[in-house]
């Protein structure tokens, strides 16, 4: 009797299966030791798509990829002085309050102008506020915060004023080297883990330093040590431009906002509006920008002339007049937000189309055929006999 061969291919075939079957027997104990989900395959998850918090900066969104600052990431918002980072932040928490989420607010630098948020939308009779005395105790109350899963925004303002406890009690002009990077980096160590699994969006503002001695290269480095840079999901850069002038009176100047870290769409996306002293930056007029901006490349709002118009509709002359008019008809500033975060929506791809087509075409074919009934009838002799090819060929 001849023994069987077994080829390489046949061999590579049994390695897989083994270890296949090896890797279920791994999930299944992971599984029955840490709980249903602990880890499974990427396409499986069912939260595939990120949930967001509006920024209530409409370019802002767009530029993020994802239509706003994703929930359960943390986010690093730095600039210069007085560029808008905690205005930025405070019209973030202005647009969950109007969804009914909770926010708090970390005022490390006991700056906090409770008119100013107000005047921004912040409903401040439903925002939490702590001004902690240490870095320690502010970075624990939001750790306790965050455990809650009760808030879903928190702001930590600002790093550079996390100071550690030591260098409060100590006199002034001690040497503390490293002691608030190591502070930080214990800190997202462990808050890193529950930030993700309550979805909590977790904003640290941050503020510029410069290093001494750099001749080439940017000397702008950000307090807080290295640790943050890295466990933050998006980083926004804010910067401060030329002034706004109505008159000879400063009404506001030029921001621009730089997206210089994105985990989850792609990076480095810049976007430049109007931030007004007193309002922050308001949504119609950098809506309005925003679509009639030709780079941008929608079809939403016209210019002809000086005139903006929606349709047939027209919103006014000069953007000042179109904005005031979308302030009086919030639907339509809606009607028109909703059009361009349409327009301005990822297409998918054509190997994604292919890929959905060739997934229905396997779900289909993986579908067993019903089996006929077998009969007793007998094949056709000459049909199926190979000899009968041969005698038809003499014939």
């Amino acid at each position: 009797m001849a023994k069987k061969t077994t080829t390489k291919a046949d061999n590579k075939k049994s390695d897989a299966t083994d270890r296949e079957t090896e890797l279920e027997k791994a999930l299944q104990k992971i599984t029955k030791a840490f709980g249903e989900g602990a880890v499974m395959k990427m396409g499986d998850r069912p939260e595939l798509k990120i949930d967001v918090v509006s920024t209530g900066i409409l370019s802002l969104d767009l530029a993020l990829g994802v239509g706003g600052l994703p929930r359960g990431r943390i986010v690093e918002i730095y600039g210069p002085e007085s560029s808008g980072k905690t205005t930025i932040a405070l019209q973030t928490i202005a647009e969950l309050q109007k969804t009914g989420g909770k926010a708090a607010y970390i005022d490390a630098e006991n700056a906090m102008d409770p008119k100013y948020a107000s005047e921004l939308g912040v409903n401040i009779d439903d925002l939490l506020l702590s001004q902690p005395n240490s870095g320690e105790q502010g970075l624990e109350i939001a750790e306790m915060l965050i455990e809650s899963a009760a808030v879903d925004v928190v702001v930590i303002d600002s790093v550079a004023a996390l100071v550690p406890k030591a260098e409060i009690e100590g006199a002034i002009g001690d040497s503390h080297v490293g002691l608030q990077a190591r502070l930080m980096s214990q800190a997202l160590r462990k808050m890193a883990g529950t930030i993700n699994n309550t979805n909590t969006l977790v904003i640290f503002i941050n503020q510029l330093r410069e290093k001494v001695g750099i001749v080439f290269g940017n000397p702008e480095v950000t307090p807080g040590g290295r640790a943050l840079k890295f466990y933050a999901s998006v980083r926004i850069e804010v910067r401060k431009g030329q002034q706004v002038k109505d008159g000879k009176n400063v009404v506001g100047f030029a921001s621009k906002l730089k997206v210089t870290k994105n985990k989850v769409a792609p990076p480095f996306k810049t976007v430049e509006t109007t931030m007004s002293f007193g309002h922050g930056i308001e949504h119609n007029t950098d809506m309005i920008n925003l679509a009639t901006d030709k780079d941008n490349d929608l079809d939403v709002i016209t210019k002809s002339g000086s005139w903006y118009n929606y349709g047939k509709e027209r919103l006014g002359q000069g953007l000042v007049n179109a904005s005031h008019y979308l302030d009086e008809h919030p639907e339509v500033s809606k009607e028109i937000e909703a059009k361009i975060r349409e327009q301005s929506a990822p297409k998918p791809k054509e190997e994604d189309k292919k890929k959905d087509t060739a997934k229905d075409e396997k779900t289909t074919t993986d579908k067993k055929p019903e089996e006929k009934p077998t009969t007793d009838k007998k094949p056709d002799d000459k049909k199926d006999d190979p000899s009968s090819f041969g005698v038809d060929r003499l014939v």
